[in-house]
């Protein structure tokens, strides 16, 4: 099989399940007793006071009650530690029957998973941001179910920029430059523009930036078009227009985005692309700062990045019927709304989307909600992305300090040669 998936337009930030007992068959055994369902799901928690063990334990508690003849056995795991585990798992044969964590192509490309169809009810997989089950897909059929989400935007501080006499967010590359152009002429000490092309995560800054210009890592058919000439453009853009010009960092190539965020929320950057954790940083800097979309060569963005992680169903167990109840029942308007409210993450299910676009709850996250649905991804079911993500990070920074065609030329030669080897 193709182990290619069917790419958006090219998605963190952000980026957890266990084991199972009770059978080996793919189909689904018959028992007495109650079936136990093993879970493991990412700890989103960054203490013992927020731990996604709570959530979970909750939801298990409220499933089990409504659902005496199904157990579920879970297991909170923290993200530096998951993939290890969970390979781990797989490979002695104790594979889980639900997991939550932020990929699952190489588990697709094992044929480890159930489509959606056997484990999420059709009015499950409508409530779905169809631009979110899109981009579960592998070869037109849906195997990642999406959990959370996030998009990205464009961040501006309103008071450096009014400092520089500008009134209005960039629309535009072109403008992104001249008000760059006025921020380092009035506010000295300041980065007009922070461009984070370092190896934490290279590969988002550059797909915003490549969308602005019609690119993207893969083509219309879904294969590594790293080196088009649309991004080749991109890149001379950025070097001739803000990086010679010493309107960004000295190196985009050695900066992380880590630093372009604490750079703005303490007030030393005009400008750049970020995700919803900014906001609390900027607010917790006090830096007056307002959220756009992000500029575009011709205009802003129609389709910004968007980010997911996921959920999943292993088939070596069986027990098909009692996932997709657990799974329906964890998809629930509560369930979602809850667990999004709890992290500030962004949703995947047109309801909970409704209803934080509508509570009054949200209002800084208003401009993110607009661009969720038209979101576009990297390409998230293709087996050879992650390595080919790991060669962009390392590498494609260079582009805006030497020859962006033979930079990106060197990163589609990887690139083919990655997707030629998974296949």
């Amino acid at each position: 099989m193709n182990k290619k998936v069917l790419s958006l337009a090219a998605l963190c930030a952000l980026g957890a399940a266990s084991l199972t007992a009770c059978g080996s068959s793919t189909d689904d055994p018959k028992t007495d007793g109650p079936v136990t369902l093993k879970l493991v799901a990412a700890d989103y928690g960054d203490s013992a006071a927020n731990s996604s063990q709570t959530y979970w334990a909750d939801v298990v508690k409220r499933f089990e009650t409504a659902n005496p003849t199904i157990k579920v056995d879970l297991q909170i795991v923290n993200w530096n530690d998951i993939d290890k585990q969970v390979k781990t798992m797989v490979q002695s044969g104790n594979v889980p029957d639900i997991l939550q964590t932020g990929g699952y192509a190489d588990k697709v490309a094992d044929d480890l998973l159930y489509p959606v169809d056997d484990v999420l009810s059709v009015v499950s997989q409508a409530n779905f941001i169809p631009s979110f089950a899109k981009a579960g897909e592998v070869e037109g059929t849906q195997y990642g179910i999406p959990f959370v989400s996030s998009a990205r935007a464009f961040f501006y501080n309103k008071a450096l920029l009014e400092k520089a006499g500008v009134s209005a967010p960039p629309r535009t590359w072109a403008e992104v430059r001249d008000v760059a152009e006025k921020v380092k002429a009035k506010v000295p000490g300041v980065t007009p523009y922070a461009l984070p092309l370092g190896p934490e995560e290279a590969q988002g800054e550059s797909m915003m930036w490549q969308l602005g210009n019609g690119g993207g890592f893969t083509g219309v058919e879904g294969k590594y078009a790293i080196n088009s000439k649309a991004n080749i453009d991109t890149y001379a853009w950025l070097k001739s227009n803000l990086v010679d010009r010493g309107l960004t960092y000295a190196n985009p190539a050695t900066t992380d985005r880590k630093t372009a965020f604490a750079d703005f929320a303490a007030g030393k950057a005009a400008m750049l692309n970020g995700h919803p954790s900014l906001i609390a940083a900027a607010k917790e800097g006090k830096v007056d700062y307002a959220v756009a979309p992000i500029p575009g060569k011709d205009g802003p963005l129609a389709s910004t990045l968007g980010v997911a992680d996921w959920t999943m169903a292993f088939k070596k167990n069986g027990h098909k019927d009692e996932i997709k109840k657990f799974l329906d029942f964890t998809y629930s308007k509560e369930n979602t709304l809850k667990f999004d409210e709890l992290y500030n993450l962004m949703p995947v299910t047109k309801d909970t989307l409704a209803e934080m676009t509508s509570n009054g709850k949200h209002a800084d996250l208003a401009p993110f909600f607009e661009l969720l649905p038209n979101a576009s991804f990297y390409p998230l079911g293709d087996t050879s992305w992650d390595a080919v993500s790991a060669e962009i990070k390392k590498s494609v920074g260079g582009a805006v300090a030497g020859d962006p065609a033979k930079v990106l030329g060197d990163l589609q030669k990887k690139a083919e040669a990655a997707a030629a080897e998974s296949r």
